[in-house]
Protein backbone atom coordinates (compact mmCIF):
# COMPACT_ATOMS: atom_id res chain seq x y z
CA UNK A 1 0.00 0.00 0.00
CA UNK A 2 1.40 3.38 -1.02
CA UNK A 3 1.45 5.51 2.12
CA UNK A 4 3.62 8.47 3.21
CA UNK A 5 4.20 7.04 6.69
CA UNK A 6 3.49 8.63 10.03
CA UNK A 7 6.88 10.09 11.02
CA UNK A 8 9.18 12.55 9.27
CA UNK A 9 12.78 11.45 8.69
CA UNK A 10 15.23 14.17 9.80
CA UNK A 11 18.16 12.52 7.97
CA UNK A 12 20.36 11.85 6.21
CA UNK A 13 23.31 12.08 8.59
CA UNK A 14 27.00 11.29 7.95
CA UNK A 15 28.43 8.21 9.63
CA UNK A 16 30.95 10.39 11.46
CA UNK A 17 28.15 12.26 13.24
CA UNK A 18 26.44 9.04 14.27
CA UNK A 19 29.74 7.54 15.43
CA UNK A 20 30.39 10.56 17.64
CA UNK A 21 26.81 10.60 18.97
CA UNK A 22 27.00 7.06 20.35
CA UNK A 23 30.73 6.98 21.14
CA UNK A 24 31.35 4.01 18.85
CA UNK A 25 34.42 2.48 17.23
CA UNK A 26 33.99 2.48 13.45
CA UNK A 27 35.14 -0.75 11.81
CA UNK A 28 35.32 -0.87 8.02
CA UNK A 29 36.47 1.32 5.13
CA UNK A 30 38.09 4.57 6.26
CA UNK A 31 37.62 6.36 2.96
CA UNK A 32 34.86 8.93 2.77
CA UNK A 33 32.04 9.76 5.13
CA UNK A 34 28.90 8.31 3.53
CA UNK A 35 25.44 9.48 4.48
CA UNK A 36 23.07 7.24 6.40
CA UNK A 37 19.62 7.71 4.87
CA UNK A 38 17.42 5.74 7.23
CA UNK A 39 17.19 3.08 9.93
CA UNK A 40 15.76 -0.36 9.17
CA UNK A 41 15.56 -3.80 10.73
CA UNK A 42 18.17 -6.39 9.78
CA UNK A 43 15.95 -8.04 7.19
CA UNK A 44 14.68 -4.83 5.59
CA UNK A 45 17.82 -2.75 5.07
CA UNK A 46 18.76 -1.34 1.72
CA UNK A 47 21.27 1.05 0.23
CA UNK A 48 22.39 3.66 2.75
CA UNK A 49 20.61 2.15 5.76
CA UNK A 50 21.72 1.64 9.36
CA UNK A 51 20.62 -1.30 11.50
CA UNK A 52 21.62 -2.94 14.78
CA UNK A 53 22.26 -6.46 16.01
CA UNK A 54 22.17 -7.74 19.58
CA UNK A 55 19.76 -10.69 19.87
CA UNK A 56 21.55 -13.91 18.86
CA UNK A 57 18.29 -15.31 17.46
CA UNK A 58 18.87 -13.03 14.47
CA UNK A 59 22.49 -14.06 13.85
CA UNK A 60 21.74 -15.35 10.32
CA UNK A 61 20.14 -12.04 9.35
CA UNK A 62 23.18 -10.20 10.73
CA UNK A 63 25.52 -12.37 8.68
CA UNK A 64 23.64 -11.67 5.43
CA UNK A 65 22.50 -8.07 5.91
CA UNK A 66 23.59 -5.58 3.25
CA UNK A 67 23.37 -2.57 5.57
CA UNK A 68 25.68 0.38 5.06
CA UNK A 69 26.43 0.21 8.79
CA UNK A 70 25.39 -2.03 11.67
CA UNK A 71 25.62 -1.30 15.41
CA UNK A 72 27.06 -4.29 17.31
CA UNK A 73 28.65 -5.20 20.63
CA UNK A 74 32.41 -5.89 20.90
CA UNK A 75 31.63 -9.64 20.93
CA UNK A 76 30.64 -9.41 17.24
CA UNK A 77 33.34 -7.03 16.09
CA UNK A 78 35.11 -9.76 14.13
CA UNK A 79 32.06 -11.88 13.28
CA UNK A 80 31.28 -12.68 9.66
CA UNK A 81 28.78 -10.23 8.15
CA UNK A 82 27.88 -8.65 4.82
CA UNK A 83 27.44 -5.22 6.42
CA UNK A 84 29.74 -2.60 4.92
CA UNK A 85 30.73 -1.06 8.25
CA UNK A 86 30.26 -1.79 11.96
CA UNK A 87 29.76 0.62 14.83
CA UNK A 88 31.06 -1.18 17.92
CA UNK A 89 29.62 -0.12 21.27
CA UNK A 90 29.14 -1.74 24.67
CA UNK A 91 25.33 -1.36 24.57
CA UNK A 92 24.03 -1.68 21.00
CA UNK A 93 20.33 -1.33 21.86
CA UNK A 94 20.94 1.87 23.80
CA UNK A 95 23.05 3.25 20.95
CA UNK A 96 20.34 2.33 18.46
CA UNK A 97 17.80 4.23 20.57
CA UNK A 98 19.93 7.38 20.40
CA UNK A 99 20.33 7.12 16.62
CA UNK A 100 16.63 6.46 16.11
CA UNK A 101 15.79 9.57 18.15
CA UNK A 102 18.19 11.55 15.94
CA UNK A 103 16.38 10.46 12.77
CA UNK A 104 12.82 10.54 14.15
CA UNK A 105 12.56 13.12 16.96
CA UNK A 106 8.80 13.36 16.39
CA UNK A 107 8.34 9.79 17.61
CA UNK A 108 9.58 10.63 21.10
CA UNK A 109 6.14 11.72 22.31
CA UNK A 110 2.52 10.89 21.48
CA UNK A 111 1.42 12.11 18.07
CA UNK A 112 -0.99 14.96 17.61
CA UNK A 113 -4.18 13.39 16.35
CA UNK A 114 -5.01 16.35 14.14
CA UNK A 115 -1.61 16.28 12.49
CA UNK A 116 -1.70 19.99 11.79
CA UNK A 117 -3.45 23.26 12.57
CA UNK A 118 -7.19 23.42 12.20
CA UNK A 119 -10.22 25.34 13.41
CA UNK A 120 -10.85 24.18 16.98
CA UNK A 121 -14.59 24.22 16.27
CA UNK A 122 -14.21 21.53 13.62
CA UNK A 123 -13.54 17.93 14.65
CA UNK A 124 -12.99 16.71 11.09
CA UNK A 125 -9.79 18.01 9.53
CA UNK A 126 -10.41 19.71 6.17
CA UNK A 127 -7.85 17.46 4.45
CA UNK A 128 -9.60 14.26 5.52
CA UNK A 129 -11.22 12.20 2.76
CA UNK A 130 -14.58 10.77 3.77
CA UNK A 131 -16.23 8.53 1.17
CA UNK A 132 -19.93 8.81 0.46
CA UNK A 133 -22.05 6.85 2.91
CA UNK A 134 -19.57 7.01 5.78
CA UNK A 135 -20.98 8.30 9.07
CA UNK A 136 -18.97 10.47 11.45
CA UNK A 137 -20.98 10.72 14.67
CA UNK A 138 -20.98 13.89 16.81
CA UNK A 139 -17.83 14.20 18.93
CA UNK A 140 -15.64 11.96 16.77
CA UNK A 141 -12.24 13.47 15.85
CA UNK A 142 -10.77 12.88 12.38
CA UNK A 143 -7.18 14.04 11.79
CA UNK A 144 -5.32 15.41 8.79
CA UNK A 145 -5.24 13.32 5.59
CA UNK A 146 -7.28 10.54 7.15
CA UNK A 147 -9.22 8.36 4.72
CA UNK A 148 -12.54 6.80 5.76
CA UNK A 149 -14.17 4.30 3.41
CA UNK A 150 -17.75 4.02 2.23
CA UNK A 151 -20.39 2.88 4.76
CA UNK A 152 -17.99 2.98 7.72
CA UNK A 153 -19.17 4.39 11.05
CA UNK A 154 -16.91 6.37 13.40
CA UNK A 155 -18.76 6.54 16.72
CA UNK A 156 -18.97 9.44 19.17
CA UNK A 157 -15.75 10.16 21.01
CA UNK A 158 -13.61 8.01 18.73
CA UNK A 159 -10.36 9.54 17.48
CA UNK A 160 -8.70 8.64 14.18
CA UNK A 161 -5.22 10.16 13.97
CA UNK A 162 -3.50 11.87 11.08
CA UNK A 163 -2.86 9.83 7.90
CA UNK A 164 -4.68 6.75 9.19
CA UNK A 165 -6.78 4.79 6.74
CA UNK A 166 -10.04 3.07 7.61
CA UNK A 167 -11.54 0.84 4.92
CA UNK A 168 -15.13 0.31 3.87
CA UNK A 169 -17.99 -0.98 6.01
CA UNK A 170 -15.97 -0.66 9.21
CA UNK A 171 -17.26 0.17 12.69
CA UNK A 172 -15.08 2.14 15.10
CA UNK A 173 -16.63 2.12 18.58
CA UNK A 174 -17.13 5.02 20.96
CA UNK A 175 -13.95 6.38 22.55
CA UNK A 176 -11.69 4.13 20.50
CA UNK A 177 -8.29 5.66 19.76
CA UNK A 178 -6.50 4.96 16.48
CA UNK A 179 -3.17 6.28 15.21
CA UNK A 180 -0.38 5.05 12.93
CA UNK A 181 -2.78 2.44 11.54
CA UNK A 182 -3.97 1.15 8.18
CA UNK A 183 -7.28 -0.70 8.56
CA UNK A 184 -8.90 -2.91 5.94
CA UNK A 185 -12.56 -3.48 5.07
CA UNK A 186 -15.31 -4.93 7.30
CA UNK A 187 -13.32 -4.35 10.49
CA UNK A 188 -15.02 -3.91 13.87
CA UNK A 189 -13.18 -2.12 16.67
CA UNK A 190 -15.17 -1.95 19.91
CA UNK A 191 -15.40 0.79 22.51
CA UNK A 192 -12.26 2.04 24.19
CA UNK A 193 -9.75 0.08 22.12
CA UNK A 194 -6.37 1.78 21.68
CA UNK A 195 -4.60 1.02 18.40
CA UNK A 196 -1.23 2.30 17.22
CA UNK A 197 0.29 3.87 20.31
CA UNK A 198 3.97 3.45 21.28
CA UNK A 199 5.28 -0.02 21.84
CA UNK A 200 6.99 -0.55 25.19
CA UNK A 201 10.52 0.12 24.06
CA UNK A 202 13.27 1.19 26.46
CA UNK A 203 17.00 0.57 26.48
CA UNK A 204 17.36 -0.26 30.14
CA UNK A 205 20.51 0.23 32.15
CA UNK A 206 21.99 1.45 35.44
CA UNK A 207 22.16 4.99 34.04
CA UNK A 208 18.38 5.00 33.45
CA UNK A 209 15.93 3.76 30.85
CA UNK A 210 16.34 5.40 27.44
CA UNK A 211 13.19 5.69 25.35
CA UNK A 212 13.37 3.95 21.98
CA UNK A 213 11.22 5.71 19.33
CA UNK A 214 8.61 3.46 17.75
CA UNK A 215 8.17 4.38 14.07
CA UNK A 216 6.31 1.38 12.66
CA UNK A 217 2.60 0.96 11.94
CA UNK A 218 -0.34 -1.28 12.76
CA UNK A 219 -1.80 -3.16 9.79
CA UNK A 220 -5.28 -4.60 10.39
CA UNK A 221 -6.52 -6.77 7.54
CA UNK A 222 -10.11 -7.39 6.40
CA UNK A 223 -12.83 -8.92 8.61
CA UNK A 224 -10.93 -8.48 11.88
CA UNK A 225 -12.82 -7.81 15.12
CA UNK A 226 -11.13 -6.21 18.12
CA UNK A 227 -12.73 -6.15 21.58
CA UNK A 228 -13.31 -3.31 24.00
CA UNK A 229 -10.28 -1.85 25.78
CA UNK A 230 -7.85 -4.01 23.85
CA UNK A 231 -4.50 -2.37 23.07
CA UNK A 232 -2.34 -2.99 19.99
CA UNK A 233 1.05 -1.25 19.89
CA UNK A 234 2.54 -0.02 16.64
CA UNK A 235 5.77 -1.59 15.41
CA UNK A 236 9.22 -0.36 16.34
CA UNK A 237 10.78 -0.43 12.85
CA UNK A 238 8.57 -3.07 11.24
CA UNK A 239 4.77 -3.29 11.41
CA UNK A 240 2.44 -4.93 13.88
CA UNK A 241 0.08 -7.04 11.75
CA UNK A 242 -3.33 -8.54 12.56
CA UNK A 243 -4.27 -11.11 9.91
CA UNK A 244 -7.51 -11.38 7.97
CA UNK A 245 -10.49 -12.79 9.87
CA UNK A 246 -8.83 -12.79 13.29
CA UNK A 247 -11.06 -12.19 16.31
CA UNK A 248 -9.65 -10.54 19.41
CA UNK A 249 -11.56 -10.36 22.70
CA UNK A 250 -11.69 -7.55 25.27
CA UNK A 251 -8.67 -6.51 27.37
CA UNK A 252 -5.98 -8.09 25.20
CA UNK A 253 -2.49 -6.58 24.98
CA UNK A 254 -0.53 -7.03 21.74
CA UNK A 255 3.03 -5.70 21.73
CA UNK A 256 5.06 -4.07 19.00
CA UNK A 257 6.10 -6.03 15.89
CA UNK A 258 3.72 -8.88 16.69
CA UNK A 259 2.42 -10.71 13.62
CA UNK A 260 -0.86 -12.56 14.03
CA UNK A 261 -1.97 -14.82 11.20
CA UNK A 262 -5.39 -15.30 9.63
CA UNK A 263 -8.49 -16.46 11.49
CA UNK A 264 -6.87 -16.59 14.91
CA UNK A 265 -8.91 -16.33 18.12
CA UNK A 266 -7.35 -14.39 20.99
CA UNK A 267 -9.43 -14.59 24.18
CA UNK A 268 -9.74 -11.98 26.95
CA UNK A 269 -6.70 -10.82 28.97
CA UNK A 270 -4.11 -12.49 26.77
CA UNK A 271 -0.75 -10.72 26.58
CA UNK A 272 1.46 -11.21 23.52
CA UNK A 273 4.99 -9.82 23.86
CA UNK A 274 6.82 -7.96 21.13
CA UNK A 275 8.07 -9.61 17.93
CA UNK A 276 6.10 -12.82 18.51
CA UNK A 277 4.63 -14.47 15.39
CA UNK A 278 1.42 -16.51 15.36
CA UNK A 279 0.50 -18.67 12.40
CA UNK A 280 -3.03 -19.03 11.01
CA UNK A 281 -5.92 -20.44 13.06
CA UNK A 282 -4.15 -20.17 16.43
CA UNK A 283 -6.49 -20.25 19.46
CA UNK A 284 -5.13 -18.50 22.56
CA UNK A 285 -7.13 -19.16 25.75
CA UNK A 286 -8.01 -16.44 28.25
CA UNK A 287 -5.31 -14.95 30.52
CA UNK A 288 -2.58 -16.68 28.53
CA UNK A 289 0.68 -15.04 27.58
CA UNK A 290 3.97 -15.49 25.83
CA UNK A 291 7.48 -14.10 25.82
CA UNK A 292 8.74 -12.13 22.83
CA UNK A 293 10.68 -13.22 19.73
CA UNK A 294 9.10 -16.67 19.44
CA UNK A 295 6.99 -18.40 16.76
CA UNK A 296 3.71 -20.17 17.44
CA UNK A 297 2.82 -22.41 14.52
CA UNK A 298 -0.37 -22.68 12.49
CA UNK A 299 -3.29 -24.38 14.24
CA UNK A 300 -1.81 -24.29 17.73
CA UNK A 301 -4.30 -24.34 20.62
CA UNK A 302 -3.27 -22.84 23.95
CA UNK A 303 -5.35 -23.57 27.06
CA UNK A 304 -6.49 -20.78 29.38
CA UNK A 305 -3.65 -19.41 31.54
CA UNK A 306 -1.06 -21.04 29.28
CA UNK A 307 2.33 -19.33 29.35
CA UNK A 308 4.55 -19.83 26.30
CA UNK A 309 8.32 -19.45 26.61
CA UNK A 310 9.57 -21.28 23.50
CA UNK A 311 8.62 -21.81 19.85
CA UNK A 312 5.59 -24.07 19.34
CA UNK A 313 5.30 -26.50 16.44
CA UNK A 314 2.23 -26.29 14.17
CA UNK A 315 -0.85 -28.16 15.36
CA UNK A 316 0.27 -28.54 18.98
CA UNK A 317 -2.25 -28.40 21.84
CA UNK A 318 -0.59 -27.08 24.98
CA UNK A 319 -1.32 -25.75 28.45
CA UNK A 320 0.29 -24.87 31.77
CA UNK A 321 2.95 -22.46 32.95
CA UNK A 322 5.34 -22.95 31.32
CA UNK A 323 3.21 -24.57 28.63
CA UNK A 324 3.74 -28.23 27.73
CA UNK A 325 1.73 -30.71 25.61
CA UNK A 326 -1.82 -30.84 26.93
CA UNK A 327 -1.80 -34.48 28.08
CA UNK A 328 1.47 -33.97 29.93
CA UNK A 329 -0.02 -30.91 31.64
CA UNK A 330 -3.09 -32.91 32.70
CA UNK A 331 -0.91 -35.70 34.12
CA UNK A 332 1.12 -33.12 36.05
CA UNK A 333 -2.06 -31.65 37.53
CA UNK A 334 -3.28 -35.11 38.59
CA UNK A 335 0.10 -35.96 40.12
CA UNK A 336 0.16 -32.70 42.11
CA UNK A 337 -3.39 -33.35 43.32
CA UNK A 338 -2.45 -36.84 44.48
CA UNK A 339 0.64 -35.56 46.28
CA UNK A 340 -1.39 -32.89 48.06
CA UNK A 341 -3.96 -35.48 49.15
CA UNK A 342 -1.42 -37.78 50.78
CA UNK A 343 -1.55 -37.91 54.57
CA UNK A 344 1.51 -36.81 56.46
Amino acid sequence: MDHPGFFENAGPFPISEITELIGAELVGPDAGDPLVKNIKSLDQVGDGHLTFFENKKYRTQFETTNALVCIVSPAFKDHKTSANRLLVVAEPYRAYAKVLALFYPGAMKPLSYAGGKQDNRSLVHPTAIIEQGAIIEPGAVIGAKVQIGRDSVISSGAVVGARCMVGRNCSIGANASIQCSLIGDHVIIHQGAAIGQDGFGFAMGPQGHLKVPQIGRVIIQDHVEIGANTTIDRGALKDTVIGEGTKIDNLVQIGHNVIIGRNCVIVSQVGISGSTELGDFVIFGGQGGCVGHIKIGTGVKIAANGKIINNVEPGAIIGGAPAVPIMQWKRELIAIKKLAAKKK
